[in-house]
């Protein structure tokens, strides 16, 4: 990635007009197609399908400030859900003049089950419901939603609705990007989206967002587009002609870190070449590890479900009678990187990933007795 990164650098060094004029704003050599053409694979997408943006913030913020409501429509979120998401959904509300509820998908997220978290949601649908918004993985406890169990619950109320009536998913998939085996077009969200930088290692400052054609078009553009030819097109020609909506005109335009956004397509080739299943079991097995550790300790609060069903790379846990962020700054005192979750309740995070083997798992888990005292 690194390489990857330093040769787009240097070419854009070397002649930034020619670079970008020519790889962007061209029907050949586009990179802009080539990027998503090197996501579509790992994604299970069409290559028109794909947005790409700089985070998993602007893009929740794009669909949700996109998103065309009338008064008293209401948007469905949870309580365990990140404060971008939140803050998104106030936004679109208080602007459109549409409602936000949250509910608690669990009580003890140690303790969730998909029946537990599907009844919870079909229970909170209501004839006002018009958006669903769901996070894959909570990175305040680790717990990995059933999103396709959650998004069947959608798809089954949406068959007694009128079509204008019916229910969108909007999903934030930060932390299961680059750790699930799955594609993303196949998990039965509406909207998708997830920064990169974070499992799938790619560069800092890029994401990606996915829906399909049709729920493109039900979108409002928020920043204007670089990434449409068409749409430069009709602007140069003073066309105003309505025409829908597509993933390139959500794409954010502007002059970007573009050594960065280019690279992207490198992280995805690499991940392909690994193959998502093996991925998918070496960190599953590593956050098992990890996961059992943790509960044999005994003044330690495991958070994260035991079952892989319901986990991911997050294992979060507390312990008896010490500050989490205390226990953070033993750990790095012991060159063990840790993170306390962001949320009022904040819990210890280990996040054994595709760069950690079974021996550092086990170093972190000696880190954390030797604190306890066990």
């Amino acid at each position: 990635m690194r390489d990857a990164i330093e040769d787009y650098r240097k070419t854009l060094d070397a002649n930034p007009y020619l670079t970008v004029d020519g790889r962007m704003f061209t029907n050949t050599d586009n990179i802009q197609l080539k990027i998503r053409d090197d996501l579509s694979g790992y994604l299970g997408a069409q290559r028109d399908e794909i947005a790409i943006t700089g985070n998993t913030t602007t893009g929740l913020a794009l669909v949700y400030n996109g998103l065309q409501l009338e008064r008293g429509d209401e948007i469905l979120t949870t309580t365990h859900d990140h404060y971008s998401h939140h803050e998104s959904i106030r936004f679109t509300t208080e602007r459109q003049g549409a409602t936000a509820r949250r509910i608690a998908l669990y009580d003890r997220p140690s303790e969730a089950s998909t029946s537990q978290m599907v009844d919870r949601l079909r229970a909170a649908l209501k004839p006002a419901t018009r958006v669903v918004g769901l996070t894959w993985v909570h990175s305040s406890t680790g717990v990995r939603l059933p999103i396709p169990a959650l998004a069947q619950v959608v798809k089954d109320a949406n068959r007694a609705r009128d079509p204008k009536q019916q229910m969108l998913l909007v999903v934030d998939g930060v932390h299961g990007l680059g750790v699930a085996d799955a594609k993303i077009a196949e998990l039965g969200a509406d909207y998708f989206c997830a920064g990169t930088h974070k499992w799938m290692f790619a560069p800092r400052g890029t994401g990606v967002m996915w829906a399909k054609t049709d729920r493109w078009a039900r979108l409002r553009p928020t920043i204007p587009t670089f990434a449409s030819l068409e749409t430069y097109g009709a602007w140069m020609n003073g066309d105003t002609t309505p025409r829908p909506i597509t993933s390139y005109d959500i794409t954010p335009g502007g002059f970007h870190a573009y050594e960065h956004q280019w690279a992207m397509g490198a992280a995805f080739r690499f991940h392909e070449a690994i193959g998502r299943p093996r991925i998918a079991a070496r960190i599953r097995a590593l956050n098992d590890q990890c996961k059992a550790g943790l509960a044999s300790i005994k003044s330690v609060r495991l958070h994260t479900p035991r079952d892989p069903e319901l986990s991911a790379g997050i294992c979060c846990f507390e312990m008896d009678g010490v500050k989490s962020d205390v226990v953070v700054t033993k750990l790095l005192e012991k060159k063990i990187i840790a993170s306390t979750s962001p949320y009022k309740e904040a819990y210890v995070r280990l996040a054994p990933s595709l760069l950690n083997d079974p021996a550092e798992v086990d170093t972190a888990l000696k880190a954390v007795r030797e604190i306890a005292g066990a």
